[in-house]
């Protein structure tokens, strides 16, 4: 599996690692990471991307791997960059999907981009802090919770952990990455976590640490800070997708979600899947959906 990897430089000039994969003469439709992640992509949604006439088009945000940082920055701001990209690349229309720290991001495509974004699909956003009518942090996984709180009461304390953790796991193994993803793994997700798939979030995280914790610090500050958009205002087509199972981003984030998203939204909130489940199984599932709106 070899990507077509490129530089793009923003007209702020800032820049952004780029990597492409599936059939370069395809609709294109950019995927936007977890947090950590990058523009690394899984063998199986290349392949899928390959067979249906996809060019999948990943990017380094803003901060991780190579990517510039952008410091403050808010939920909004990925999709100007997005726009940016596309321009660079001469794209003019483009589907886009998002999965965990990417969904909110890709919804955002869905507000800024009407005119170029032909349809976004989002998958286990992070709701807002604090989301009004829901307990923020019920059915999260201890790590993700100590995590956030810690970030909130001593940023210092929690950038050095960010810092210590990203370290290890650079100089790291792949049963160390799921140890530390332990009490966020529902059975749902431990079942879909292949060897193969846990050795691609390992990659991903490695990709995203090489040049330090900038792109996962800003991601995780932007969940605590309005968006820069109203999801009941999004005119785009948005598909949303939710796993009951989701110890990484609860249910009720996805409730919460799905009830301001637009009437017209697809929206598949499950019993069954996880927060893993939906990056192994369902994306063949949002291809053939953006597909259909081009």
């Amino acid at each position: 599996m070899t990507a077509r990897e490129h530089d793009v430089r923003l007209p702020d000039g800032r820049l952004i690692e780029v990597s492409e994969y599936g059939d370069p003469a395809g609709k294109p439709v950019f995927v936007l990471h977890g947090q950590p992640g990058s523009r690394l992509q899984f063998s199986a949604h290349v392949d899928d991307a390959r067979r249906r006439g996809i060019r999948l088009i990943g990017h380094n945000r803003a901060g991780y791997g190579g990517s510039t940082r952008q410091p403050g920055r808010a939920v909004v701001n990925a999709a100007h960059d997005v726009r940016s990209v596309a321009d660079a690349m001469g794209i003019d229309r483009f589907a886009v999907w998002g999965i965990s720290a990417g969904a909110a991001p890709a919804l955002s495509c869905a507000a800024v981009l009407e005119g170029r974004a032909v349809a976004v699909a989002s998958l286990a956003a992070v709701a807002p802090y604090p989301a009004d009518g829901i307990d923020w942090f019920a059915g999260m996984g201890e790590y993700n919770v100590e995590d956030f709180r810690l970030m909130m009461s001593d940023r210092a304390a929690w950038e050095a952990k960010a810092l210590r953790e990203a370290e290890a796991l650079r100089h790291g193994t792949v049963d160390q990455l799921l140890q530390l993803l332990s009490t966020l793994m529902s059975p749902a997700d431990r079942a879909a976590c292949t060897n193969e798939f846990a050795e691609f979030l390992f990659a991903q995280q490695v990709e995203a640490f090489l040049h330090g914790i900038g792109g996962s610090v800003d991601d995780c500050l932007s969940q605590a800070k309005p968006w820069g958009f109203e999801l009941g205002s999004l005119r785009v087509p948005v598909q949303y997708w939710h796993g009951q199972q989701d110890r990484f981003c609860p249910f009720p984030h996805g409730q919460w979600i799905a009830a301001r998203l637009p009437s017209h939204s697809d929206i598949h909130l499950t019993q069954t899947d996880g927060h893993l489940t939906l990056y192994t199984s369902r994306i063949p599932q949002v291809h053939e959906w953006l597909l259909s709106n081009f």
